[in-house]
């Protein structure tokens, strides 16, 4: 069964693998809502990274990284 994505939780795996790719490092939730202009709090967007990654599509390093 194919997973409904919404258009939020798009957007921030979209964010997060396009920076990745440009920087090769875990990525923050403030990178995210400073660089892309979805109008989420960066608290907003750790939510949808934690949803994604319960989804699988992300991981956390480390506690107190971004995400990968």
């Amino acid at each position: 069964m194919r997973q409904e994505f919404s258009e939020r939780l798009k957007g921030v795996l979209e964010a997060v693998i396009f920076e990745y790719i440009s920087n090769a490092e875990p990525i923050a939730s403030k990178v995210i809502a400073n660089k892309y202009p979805m109008g989420l709090s960066p608290a907003t967007i750790r939510k949808i990274m934690s949803e994604l990654e319960e989804k699988g599509y992300l991981t956390q390093p480390h506690a107190s990284a971004g995400r990968v």
